[in-house]
């Protein structure tokens, strides 16, 4: 009986105690900073536009390349896309983008291409993601152009997402 009345007076105790035996815890401010970002890449480092055709009487046909694509994205607001050639292509020959815009902006359309200055080809960008935007580039040349085969003449292209 005895020790009936000290399981039970363990029992009762550990009851009463049980509540006072709590696991420790702890809280923790955390700080999510997200900071402006503007990100563009394009499908092909490299790419090789062939102008070799023409109307006798007429100017060459201009050549045109579909096979480029950009992903674009940008947390920002008001934001645009600026096309730049590093050097301008030789007397008689210039090149020109158009680029489908992401959702929510606007095309400039068909652009020609110079070293002087960034030509805006879309604008109203604002927190937007596209993937596989389209790129179209046309090649164009008089019959003044100076045949440059079989290298060419490359230049570089920049297209850089920056403030309206």
């Amino acid at each position: 009986m005895r020790s009936f009345k000290l399981v039970i007076t363990l029992l009762i105790a550990s009851l009463w105690l049980a509540p006072l035996v709590v696991a420790q815890s702890e809280t923790q401010n955390v700080t999510v900073v997200v900071q402006e970002i503007n990100e563009i890449t394009v499908s092909a480092a490299t790419l090789t536009i062939t102008i070799n055709s023409a109307t006798a009487g007429s100017a060459p046909d201009d050549a045109t390349d579909l096979t480029t694509t950009y992903n674009i994205t940008s947390n920002g607001a008001n934001k645009k896309i600026t096309g730049q050639l590093d050097v301008d292509y030789a007397a008689g020959i210039s090149l020109a983008i158009e680029l489908t815009e992401p959702a929510g902006a606007t095309s400039a359309g068909e652009v020609t291409l110079t070293s002087g200055s960034a030509s805006d080809l879309v604008t109203g960008i604002t927190r937007v993601t596209g993937m596989a935007l389209q790129i179209k580039y046309t090649a164009a040349a008089t019959a003044a152009a100076v045949p440059n085969e079989p290298a060419g003449e490359t230049h570089t292209v920049t297209l850089t997402i920056t403030n309206i």
